[in-house]
């Protein structure tokens, strides 16, 4: 069987590295280049052109994926079938970006099916609807907006980008602020990949406003807790500002709303467990 090999092939070719290849499908960097090399030599063909640090789908490479990519799709069919041959048992895997709106419905789908299994993970839009489109979840929440022929979205509600501060910072002794006043502190920001992150850049370029120090940190958490010890400031969905007396949230001039979407493939839609979701997500949906 190819399986494992085929699969580092289309790793590979959609993230062009080895070592991010390796990280999404929980490998070392030297198995995935065996498994390249060995399908490569086996079959005597080329199916990247390697060149500096990056490698390039060959054409024999590029006449590949897609037919592999329809094996994966297969394959993740067959899993997702067993996986929930029971009348009322199964496996519902989620991916969100934040847990306030995913996990409401994961409450109520629960009470309704209290067999079936759930499992939530927490990552950026980029990183969850990845996981979406690699089969590896069957839902995924993001903030992320697409127009994507292949995807069923439904709205989960919408939260104003507001202003976390810690209470002895000089913007503290306000509730509203202009985007001007953010000039020169120091802004946590996520990751990129991260909508919020994307927002609050184009909302500060728009108006032309420049920003002292960047701080980049990889999760709202640890965002949180840089502002809890008053190492910087950040725009951030209100929901996910915790309440705490050390804490000061300011409403932002001209600040969009952060709006949360629930995805699934289209070709799952109809799938018994994704379908229930989907469902319960359109009945609580905010009117």
């Amino acid at each position: 069987m190819l399986s494992a090999e085929l699969k580092a092939f289309y790793m590979v070719a959609r993230l062009g590295s080895i070592t991010q290849a390796a990280k999404k499908l929980g490998l070392s960097q030297p198995t995935v280049t065996t498994q390249i090399r060995n399908l490569e030599s086996q079959y005597s063909v080329e199916l990247f052109y390697r060149g500096g640090r990056r490698l390039t789908v060959s054409d024999e490479g590029a006449r590949l994926l897609p037919m592999v990519k329809a094996l994966m799709q297969q394959e993740a069919d067959i899993e997702f079938f067993l996986r929930n041959s029971g009348q009322v048992q199964g496996t519902l895997r989620i991916a969100a970006t934040a847990p306030y709106y995913i996990l409401d419905l994961v409450k109520t789908f629960r009470e309704r099916l209290p067999q079936v299994e759930v499992s939530v993970e927490i990552g950026n839009s980029q990183q969850v609807l990845e996981a979406l489109e690699e089969y590896r979840v069957d839902v995924a929440a993001s903030s992320q907006l697409l127009d994507d022929a292949r995807l069923i979205r439904r709205v989960l509600g919408t939260d104003p980008l507001v202003l976390a501060v810690h209470r002895n910072h000089p913007l503290a002794v306000h509730e509203h602020v202009p985007l001007s006043a953010l000039s020169g502190h120091t802004l946590l920001m996520r990751e990129s990949g991260s909508t919020t992150r994307r927002m609050t850049e184009e909302l500060l370029a728009s108006a032309g406003v420049g920003f002292g120090p960047l701080l980049e940190i990889g999760s709202r958490e640890s965002i949180r807790e840089a502002v809890l010890r008053n190492i910087g400031i950040s725009i951030i969905a209100r929901q996910e500002v915790p309440h705490d007396p050390q804490l000061r949230v300011l409403t932002i001039e001209n600040a969009p709303q952060i709006p949360e979407y629930l995805y699934c493939l289209k070709e799952r839609k109809g799938a018994r467990l994704p379908a229930a979701f989907l469902g319960l997500a359109q009945e609580m949906a905010p009117a």
